[in-house]
């Protein structure tokens, strides 16, 4: 592979994986835009990353060429498309390094994903002859952290109202650490299922989940872990992180919107209800009752996001081209030299870790007390997209006692040139309301 360019006085190592990022750069087309005269600084890859060409030209190939639903017909159109969004499931099972690939769920985003779950547990509390790992009630506990995305709060609260059992949470430090100090306290007999971020969306934490997941295993409750900001970013291997379920989603590692993945032991997902009923999920059908397919199927009720999946897995294909050790160690570079080069911003405070240790490429702030939104705006007329708001953890943005935060991310087609263009629009943003 040809090397980055490493920025000066950054350590320079020979033995990690490169790759040319202008080349990278030259599969994504909308990177040659200009935004207000300016060209384009896309600094929301957490939001949502760009898609390169290989993963464009499949999704259109399909439509032009292959477009049938899929599991229902024995012609050559509904041939192609079953075995195009079956082969795109293999791929993703490869890519996570699943033990079968029926434990890959294909979804419409992690908060469906995340839901799925949340519901199967509760039509599980109304099953006498439900498993027992499902089913939950009042006394019985669900434990997140306070550094939740939305979609990994609200499903667990809304199922804790239904069923009667309690929603605990892991606080988090000063320094946007997870806050394991109450462990033994937090997760305990009563704990039916511990759901936690990997890497938040919004402090770029990186969760440590050995200590949780051992004694997760010690109370015999189940464990979820939400990789939506992982996942694009650096190697998953869902048996080396000994979960039950992860979810993570398309559209933030260069594939389409409309398509995410639930990956689930194979013995938890058979043993969990469905959620949604209809088409393609059951076993048979009488007027009196249902059975229902074995897993994935029993979990894609209806006409799945077929050209998506297909798309997400020419993303798969391009991601594993250049190698997802490589992606990690050129974002671990990146962060280096943006937590330095914001450093150097007067007035701007990093929420989250301030080192390049523990958290990814995605780093919020504030500037003074200038609004996140007049910020974005100024930034957003020198061509430099950044996103602004409670970024859907509203909670992390109390618990740093403000009422909204900027968020610069990065990705693999992220330059060193892309954050010095960030801070000179900052010192603008300064310059305009000091």
């Amino acid at each position: 592979m040809t090397s980055i360019a490493i920025p000066a006085g950054m350590p320079q190592y020979d033995d990690v994986p490169r790759y040319d990022v202008a080349k990278v750069r030259a599969d994504f087309p909308i990177l040659d835009r200009e935004v207000n005269g300016h060209r384009l600084v896309y600094l929301d890859s957490a939001n949502t990353s760009h898609k390169p060409r290989q993963v464009l030209d499949v999704l259109g190939e399909h439509y032009a060429m292959h477009n049938a639903n899929v599991s229902r017909s024995v012609h050559t159109l509904g041939t192609e498309a079953t075995e195009a969004y079956e082969g795109a499931r293999a791929k993703i099972a490869a890519f996570i390094n699943a033990p079968s690939v029926d434990e890959v769920v294909f979804t419409k985003n992690s908060t469906e994903a995340i839901n799925i779950v949340a519901y199967a547990f509760s039509n599980a509390s109304l099953r006498p002859d439900a498993d027992e790992r499902f089913r939950l009630g009042p006394g019985d506990e669900v434990v997140i952290s306070e550094m939740e995305h939305h979609s990994n709060i609200v499903p667990w609260q809304l199922l804790c109202e239904r069923t009667g059992a309690t929603l605990r949470w892991f606080p988090v430090t000063d320094q946007g650490r997870l806050d394991e100090s109450g462990l033994q306290d937090l997760v305990t007999e009563r704990t039916k299922i511990v759901s936690l971020v990997h890497m938040s969306n919004i402090l770029g934490t990186v969760n440590a989940t050995s200590r949780i997941t051992e004694r997760v295993r010690e109370v015999g409750a189940l464990l979820l872990f939400d990789c939506s900001q992982s996942v694009p970013h650096m190697p998953m291997d869902v048996v080396d992180y000994d979960a039950d379920f992860v979810v993570f989603t398309g559209h933030k590692m260069c594939g389409p919107t409309g398509i995410g993945v639930l990956w689930g032991r194979g013995e938890l997902l058979a043993a969990m209800p469905p959620v949604l009923g209809g088409g393609s999920m059951i076993e048979t059908v009488t007027m009196a009752r249902s059975t229902f397919a074995a897993p994935p199927a029993r979990f894609e009720a209806g006409t799945p996001p077929i050209a998506e999946a297909v798309a997400l897995g020419a993303a798969v294909d391009y991601l594993g081209s250049i190698g997802m050790q490589a992606i990690q160690w050129h974002e671990k570079e990146l962060t280096a030299y943006a937590l330095d080069a914001l450093a150097t911003v007067p007035g701007l405070r990093i929420f989250g870790p301030t080192v390049p240790v523990g958290r990814g490429g995605t780093i919020s702030f504030a500037l003074g007390d200038i609004h996140p939104h007049d910020v974005g705006q100024v930034l957003d007329s020198l061509g430099v997209q950044v996103r602004v708001g409670h970024h859907c953890a509203k909670p992390v943005c109390t618990r740093f006692g403000v009422p909204a935060m900027t968020r610069a991310s990065f990705y693999l087609y992220t330059t060193t040139a892309e954050i010095d263009a960030l801070v000179a629009g900052l010192e603008q943003v300064r310059k305009v309301f000091e």
